[in-house]
């Protein structure tokens, strides 16, 4: 309904320094709380869904990303504000274009590393199946 707030995993947190969120997947807690804690963001701002819809199926047949990435630039232009951060993982190229106006607009460009576990299980049949967890450990700006 219009004039009705849109209620997202992070609609707890509202006012104050920002993160942008340029990523395919939900942040875990341990992503929120780093953020909240070690970066001293108060606002966990997602991409709306349609633009989520773009950053997260970026066509492989483009030779440019520009003009199909522009709706997401420009949302990050009008809510980003200098001393903001922006988490950014996805297609290199969208990233590449996401990190350079982030920079640009003096947002600081987060990306998440993680440690990977790996598991093998022998089975009744004699092979083996991996399981790969991957575990957060910190956010990481870009370019450091």
């Amino acid at each position: 309904m219009p004039g009705e707030e849109v209620k997202t995993p992070y609609s707890h947190l509202r006012s104050g320094k920002k993160a942008l969120l340029l990523f395919s997947h939900d942040l875990t807690q341990e992503q929120i709380e780093e953020l909240e804690r070690g970066w001293g963001v108060e606002v966990i701002e997602p991409l709306p869904p349609e633009l989520q819809k773009l950053w997260s199926s970026v066509p492989p047949h483009l030779d440019s990303l520009s003009q199909y990435l522009a709706p997401v630039l420009e949302w990050m232009e009008k809510i980003g504000e200098p001393g903001d951060k922006a988490v950014i993982q996805g297609d290199f190229g969208a990233v590449y274009l996401a990190v350079r106006r982030a920079f640009e607009l003096g947002v600081t460009p987060l990306y998440a590393t993680t440690r990977r576990e790996v598991r093998e299980v022998l089975q009744p049949d004699g092979s083996v199946k991996q399981e790969r967890v991957f575990r957060h450990v910190r956010f990481r700006v870009y370019g450091r």
